[in-house]
């Protein structure tokens, strides 16, 4: 009986702790955005100048402190991480930064790509989802698996890595300036126009089909960040690390990465100025070849940090253990059949995967309706790539923040109550955004004192309800979902991460956009459906909240055990 009590009483402190995270969040904006120079300076550590007398003694006792045995230099030099662990997670902290930094211009342009294509919209993003993308990570799966029985770690990673490089620089420099002869633009307008009204919501499905060349590229962007993101970096890092060693570095990669994310932001946005000023037929082509240069230029960076990795890091005994060296030599021997079959029965496994699905389904439920009051407001291409950089640019600025948050989170918390606090912000965030647009009549005098429109005051808070949700999974969910892969076997691990990743990241987004047709096809149009959309992403985050207490018992036993092993 006392279990439900418990579960109670730590659900109330991540829900307050999430409530402060927000409140943090907001003020901490708001701050940036009006406070003086001095007041932001001295909250920043900046300290005014003071006099030479002055300077020089505090210098005097400075040095006096630092050369105690206790001084701050050695509280400093103690607190560093050993040379064999720095030696490790320098070199990983900087394949995620470059991953990172490709993967969100990746996740702008494709956007930008689909959503103002001729005869596209937000529209077509559900679709996408589910008869595009899922098939093509199912298909991934089956041929990720048969790469991991053939071939080593290392040959895998490097041949996928440079795979995606490849894709990404011919659509850019063959694929796009040729799109208007690969796209059978005339014969899908032609079937348009003759569909009954009754039939008129096809035409999001067909818009598919008109800008094939788009949604393949919008699948193999959806790819990098399931397959070189979560399968095989994060593969890669929990072979070579410790359970306590990913307590406290985990979060900090989270750190370099979302400085990714501001860096990435700024280079898409220096991109469109470009654009601004350029008198090509075609800017947005030459905008995206710079943009792609940018993919394959960090893509080749990570394959220069992972093969370093392999010949200085995995060849020394004081950064990796001999038997994590072995392991990810290891080439799986399970069948596809009998992978299935072991990963289902296994309730860890089983519970991975409904945290990622039930993020990917609430995130998706939330993001098609704000991304379709973003085509309305921006629906020039040029000004909704600048608007993703600066969003990106922002996600990564209060990332940092809860990244720093997130350590904390760990050591005074612990695992379980870190993996409660993403749905939490889910919750809360979304049912503010939802409230905005279920009741923006009654809101109108707000709107107008703030002397804007209700369609831009529903992309900034749309625009806010996704930087927070995407900072807490960035900062807490990420770590959580890769520290609970480390007590597994060779197998859970490898297969496992892939049908968690692979599949049932594009599971969950598909799931979201079932739903969402589903609703469209029912009441007649996206907008009409959002009280019903609302209610459903309260009951998959419930769903996902029961799961992570579970996955948390499990995973505390495991860790129990791998201790008692040892």
């Amino acid at each position: 009986r006392a279990a439900p009590s418990t579960y109670t009483h730590t659900y109330m402190r991540v829900l307050r702790l999430t409530a402060a995270l927000c409140l943090a969040g907001h003020a901490h904006a708001l701050a940036l955005a009006r406070a003086p120079v001095a007041p932001l300076a001295a909250a920043y550590g900046m300290r005014p100048r003071l006099a030479p007398a002055r300077s020089a003694q505090l210098s005097m006792q400075a040095a006096a402190a630092g050369d105690g045995k206790g001084g701050p230099l050695a509280k400093l030099r103690a607190k560093l991480p050993p040379p064999a662990e720095l030696k490790k997670v320098t070199p990983l902290g900087a394949m995620f930064f470059f991953i990172l930094f490709a993967y969100t211009i990746l996740r702008d342009t494709k956007d930008v790509l689909v959503v103002t294509a001729p005869g596209s919209g937000a529209e077509i993003i559900p679709f996408l989802k589910t008869y595009v993308n899922l098939p093509g990570a199912i298909g991934f799966t089956v041929f990720y698996s048969w790469l991991s029985n053939k071939f080593s770690q290392q040959q895998v990673f490097t041949g996928l890595v440079s795979t995606f490089i490849a894709f990404f620089t011919l659509f850019a420099f063959v694929i796009y300036p040729n799109a208007a002869a690969l796209h059978p633009t005339a014969a899908v307008d032609g079937i348009v126009a003759a569909l009954p009204a009754a039939l008129a919501g096809l035409s999001a499905p067909l818009a598919i089909i008109r800008n094939w060349t788009y949604a393949v590229f919008y699948t193999m962007a959806e790819l990098w960040g399931s397959v070189v993101v979560s399968l095989l970096f994060w593969g890669f890092a929990n072979q070579v690390t410790k359970v306590e060693e990913a307590k406290r570095y985990y979060p900090l990669f989270g750190l370099g990465a979302n400085v990714a994310l501001i860096f990435s932001g700024l280079y898409v946005r220096f991109v469109s100025g470009l654009r601004r000023t350029s008198t090509a037929a075609d800017p947005w082509a030459g905008s995206l070849k710079l943009l792609m240069g940018g993919v394959s230029a960090a893509g080749l960076v990570v394959l220069a940090l992972f093969q370093y990795m392999q010949k200085k890091v995995m060849t020394d005994p004081e950064c990796v253990p001999p038997s994590a060296v072995k392991q990810s030599k290891t080439k799986t021997s399970m069948g596809i059949k009998e992978s299935a079959a072991y990963l289902a029965s296994s309730p860890y496994i089983r519970d991975l995967a409904t945290l990622v699905i039930c993020y990917g389904m609430s995130i998706n439920i939330v993001e098609v309706s704000w991304k379709a009051k973003l085509k309305a407001a921006f629906p020039n291409p040029n000004d909704y790539s600048e608007f993703m950089g600066a969003f990106s640019s922002c996600t990564g600025a209060v990332t940092l923040f809860m990244m720093l948050a997130g350590q904390r989170i760990f050591k005074n918390f612990g695992w379980g109550a870190a993996a409660l606090v993403t749905p939490t912000m889910l919750f809360i965030t979304g049912a503010i955004f939802f409230s905005l647009i279920l009741f923006g009549g009654s809101l109108s005098p707000l709107v107008a004192a703030l002397g804007t429109t209700p369609l831009m005051l529903a992309v900034v808070v749309g625009a806010a309800q996704n930087i927070l949700s995407k900072s807490s999974k960035y900062s807490l969910f990420d770590p959580c979902k890769e520290m609970a892969y480390i007590p597994l076997d060779a197998e859970a691990k490898t297969k496992g991460k892939a049908a968690v990743d692979v599949i049932g990241n594009p599971l969950g987004k598909s799931g979201g956009s079932l739903l969402q047709q589903a609703m469209i096809f029912s009441v007649g149009s996206l907008a009409a459906s959002t009280p019903y959309l609302a209610g459903c992403l309260f009951v998959i985050i419930a769903v996902w909240l029961r799961a992570a207490r579970s996955l948390n018992t499990q995973f505390t036993a495991a860790m129990a055990e791998e201790g008692a092993e040892a």
